[in-house]
């Protein structure tokens, strides 16, 4: 009788490597824009991804760079699959949209749909100038065409394998795993 197949679980970044796609996507954001942008961190993980950068991008930069936090639940496509009482949680953008240059930041960009509705979500606050998007890892696997502008890692996966990430100011540690598919 075969072995039971047991889900792989694999730690894919550790704290270090976390810092470093963060070190290299500040500095890749300072090369596109010249000047650092505004960053709206896509709640939940993406907030606290988008003060990190922000810290990274005003030591570079010598200046404060301005940061805000979008819910995005009320603008899902799937909410009705939610249930009947989605959480909902602040928006927080203390800065003008309008005509601003934006950098979404998220934690994992998979069918595009939580960019989408990021993308109405700013857009109902005002028309920036440009809108960009920052994600630390790409898992592929896109339903929308919708592509990051700035990436830690790019994450080959299959559909049935799930990313997690966990940072330090929500959950203790700062790690990204995948975990589900075959054992191998």
């Amino acid at each position: 009788m075969p072995a039971p197949q047991h889900p792989r679980r694999v730690q894919i970044m550790d704290a270090t490597a976390v810092d470093r796609a963060l070190s290299r996507i500040a500095h890749e954001i300072l090369e596109k824009n010249k000047t650092a942008p505004s960053l709206v961190g896509i709640r939940s993980r993406g907030v606290p991804l988008a003060r990190r950068l922000a810290a990274k991008l005003q030591s570079l930069e010598g200046r404060g760079v301005e940061v805000g936090a979008l819910d995005i639940n009320l603008y899902r496509d799937d909410l009705s699959r939610v249930g009947d009482h989605p959480v909902l949680r602040r928006t927080e953008i203390p800065f003008q949209v309008d005509e601003a240059v934006l950098v979404l930041v998220d934690d994992v960009l998979f069918t595009g749909r939580t960019i989408r509705a990021a993308l109405d979500g700013v857009m109902d606050l005002g028309r920036p100038r440009m809108i960009q998007l920052a994600v630390l890892v790409d898992r592929g696997h896109r339903e929308l065409p919708i592509r990051a502008d700035h990436v830690g890692k790019n994450l080959p996966t299959s559909r049935d394998e799930r990313v997690h990430v966990r940072v330090a100011e929500l959950d203790g540690i700062d790690v990204v795993r995948i975990s589900g598919g075959e054992a191998r």
